[in-house]
């Protein structure tokens, strides 16, 4: 069921942490991209400067491409709206109140968070506390 409105997308968010390392990479020359989108979780066409890859940091090493800053990625497991309103805005405040950076991208059947490996656990604790905060607040509704 696809959830439009925040405190629902919020109650429904179960954050689940990937066990993989990403990188966001820049591939300057298209040649590389039917070799890379295998692996992609996601690529962002940048027009004039290049297409940004999101994948595995191990085969970014094993490409020639840079591999840092390693990310982690945490699934908002919420079936949200394209057109749901506060989830982005929501998440990234929560991790941007201890400093932990974040990229979100947001897909058509969940919502993706990338955050420094060394701070996903952290991240991910943050985020389930979002939710059960969430939760109260809608049994007293």
């Amino acid at each position: 069921m696809v959830v439009s409105d925040l405190q629902g997308m919020l109650r429904a968010l179960e954050p689940t942490l990937d066990a993989t390392e990403y990188v966001f990479t820049p591939i300057p020359h298209r040649s590389r991209l039917e070799a890379l989108s295998a692996f992609a979780r996601g690529f962002f066409d940048e027009e004039e400067e290049a297409l940004t890859f999101i994948i595995p940091s191990a085969v970014a090493r094993a490409h020639g491409l840079p591999d840092e800053p390693r990310l982690r990625r945490i699934v908002l497991n919420v079936h949200s709206s394209l057109e749901g309103v506060g989830l982005t805005a929501r998440v990234s405040s929560a991790l941007a109140r201890p400093g932990i950076p974040c990229n979100i991208v947001a897909a058509f059947h969940h919502d993706h968070v990338f955050v420094p490996e060394g701070q996903a656990l952290r991240a991910l604790d943050i985020l389930r506390r979002v939710q059960r905060r969430a939760m109260r607040v809608g049994t007293k509704e």
